[in-house]
């Protein structure tokens, strides 16, 4: 059982690439149908970033919003977390490009990347508000910067036309008074045997690029987006009985779910639990799966259309590849 964990919501941000990529012109790149990626995948369209727009510039774009919001200057913050599945490159970790492209390359700020693909952005609260309750950080700058476009093979078409690029930006500060403002509950299961359903093979140790072994379609993401669904809702309902007792056949409290927007199979498991279509935030339309980028940007959407009022309860939950199931109900 989790002890709270005081976090106080003080900003969000996004950052969207230039270019806005329709189901039509994948449609016609691919040879499909006209009108099924959005039958199929529940997606409208998508951004993709081009050249000049890395995870760090996106990053620090999304960063610098949050900062606005919660009325920050960017040296005021005690730890930067980039989380994120799509690192700009393998070495150095993303988060101090963030950092430098924010202007504080020589500031001495920790920060650090937690990765665990679609839920990284779910790790790094987790991990703002321990280092929080240690004394370690106050405040903390939470950035999801994601672009996957480069990795897509599309010979697979589900997945090709699912994922989007963007970044998100999320400022959580722990209270200088007992305000009641904190993470109630959280829970993280993870199914090793599901690892095969999403992967991208090389670019690591195992297959890396400079390998004689090495081939071209290492490189590229694929997935059995049926068979991670299957596994999903599989395990779903123990999993949310644990996070919270009644959650596998109602809201059981939670006031609004923020959802990871795995794609319309994935929206669909969620309304089986019993759940009001009208309490779950929905972005996947507009924006696609956008990886860990998801849970922030689907929690700033919230936040602008003024769902978050003070003592609200939101229910932060997902999946991602591994096969990882996770979730945190936050009093915001």
């Amino acid at each position: 059982m989790l002890r709270p964990l005081p976090l106080r919501l003080a900003g969000t941000g996004i950052a969207l690439p230039a270019r806005i990529v329709t189901n039509e012109e994948l449609e016609e790149r691919m040879r499909l149908p006209a009108g099924w990626i959005e039958r199929r995948a529940g997606v409208r369209q998508r951004r993709w970033a081009g050249l000049g727009e890395t995870n760090s510039i996106l990053g620090a774009r999304a960063a610098r919003a949050a900062l606005a919001e919660a009325g920050w200057e960017a040296g005021d913050v005690d730890l930067i977390l980039s989380a994120s599945g799509t690192p700009e490159q393998a070495i150095p970790d993303t988060a101090p490009l963030i950092q430098r492209e924010l202007g504080l390359g020589e500031s001495g700020i920790a920060c650090h990347s937690v990765h665990s693909t679609c839920l990284s952005f779910l790790a790094a609260l987790l991990t703002a508000a321990t280092h929080g309750a240690a004394g370690l950080a106050r405040r903390v700058l939470i950035v999801s910067a994601e672009i996957g476009s480069p990795a897509l093979d599309f010979s697979q078409p589900e997945a090709a036309a699912l994922f989007g690029d963007m970044a998100a930006a999320v400022a959580v500060e722990v209270p200088a008074a007992d305000d009641g403002l904190a993470l109630l509950a959280a829970h993280w299961e993870t199914y090793g045997a599901g690892a095969e359903l999403a992967e991208l093979p090389g670019c690591g140790s195992r297959r890396h690029p400079a390998r004689e072994d090495a081939r071209a379609e290492d490189q590229l993401f694929r997935m059995n987006g049926i068979g991670a669904a299957r596994l999903a809702r599989r395990r779903l309902p123990e999993f949310l009985e644990r996070l919270r007792p009644g959650l596998s056949r109602g809201l059981a409290g939670v006031d609004l779910v923020v959802p990871h927007q795995a794609s319309r199979l994935g929206m669909e498991l969620l309304r089986e639990c019993g759940w009001p279509p009208e309490k779950i935030v929905q972005t996947l339309e507009e924006h696609g799966n956008c990886i860990a980028a998801s849970l922030p940007l689907t929690l700033h959407a919230a936040r602008s259309a003024d769902r978050l009022l003070p003592g609200t309860e939101v229910l932060l939950v997902g999946s991602g590849a591994g096969l990882s199931l996770g979730g945190v109900i936050w009093r915001v």
